[in-house]
């Protein structure tokens, strides 16, 4: 090999273009650590409203460091999906110097029993509320259930000026409601939304014209319901 003149020719070539390599390498190695490309700041957009400038103060001093081009993408992006309200994050580079860092924050729908809560999309979440929200209940792994029949429920009870307080689903499937105005309403298991739609539809010439408070709905009935009136007597009346 060593005298043939144009294998030599080939191992002198690659030889000179892995020194090459080398050499812009190393060189990008030393840019890329330089401090004039040190990250100078970082924009948080979005429709931010629970994310705090502390928090982000804390996540840069415990997890931004390195250079515009070698600072951890992921790394930061997981340090902000840990915050309690943010539901997503997208973090970019942001020539010269910059990070832009894309946060997309729960929209609380209610409480999730007493330990959580609970968005629009039916995810439960860790975080602290103020507001006065309605409470779901239900089994583990059944919050996007229960928040879609809140929502239905929501919208047929809308039709004679009542709002949902509370969902409960049990372990055995049987769905119960709390109205804003107290009144309680029992569904069961099956055709749930179907039965309160049913019920709505004939509320204003059944329940509406009973005297007294309406206390307890039972619909678990194949025909008809039953309804408790809050009154002197403390009456059970059927409709």
């Amino acid at each position: 090999m060593w005298n043939n003149a144009k294998a030599l020719t080939r191992i002198s070539n690659a030889m000179f273009l892995l020194a090459i390599a080398v050499l812009l390498g190393a060189l990008f190695w030393r840019i890329a650590h330089m401090d004039v490309f040190s990250v100078r700041a970082i924009d948080v957009v979005g429709d931010v409203s629970n994310v705090t400038e502390e928090q982000v103060k804390t996540i840069v001093g415990n997890q931004l460091y390195g250079t515009f081009f070698t600072v951890d993408l992921q790394g930061t992006q997981t340090a902000f999906e840990k915050l309690p309200w943010v539901r997503r994050v997208d973090v970019r580079r942001r020539w010269p110097n910059a990070l832009e860092v894309i946060v997309e924050e729960h929209r609380e729908l209610a409480r999730w029993g007493n330990t959580a809560l609970v968005n629009t999309m039916g995810e439960i979440f860790e975080g602290a509320s103020n507001r006065r929200l309605p409470v779901l209940e239900g089994p583990a792994g059944s919050n996007l259930e229960v928040t879609q029949n809140y929502f239905h429920f929501n919208k047929s009870l809308s039709r004679i000026g009542r709002e949902v307080r509370s969902v409960r689903l049990s372990q055995r499937r049987a769905w119960r409601l709390t109205l804003d105005d107290g009144t309680v309403i029992a569904l069961g298991r099956h055709g749930v939304v179907e039965r309160l739609s049913s019920f709505v539809a004939v509320y204003e010439r059944s329940v509406a014209d009973l005297k007294g408070k309406v206390r307890y709905v039972d619909l678990r009935y194949v025909n008809g319901f039953a309804v408790q009136v809050e009154d002197k007597k403390r009456g059970d009346k059927r409709a």
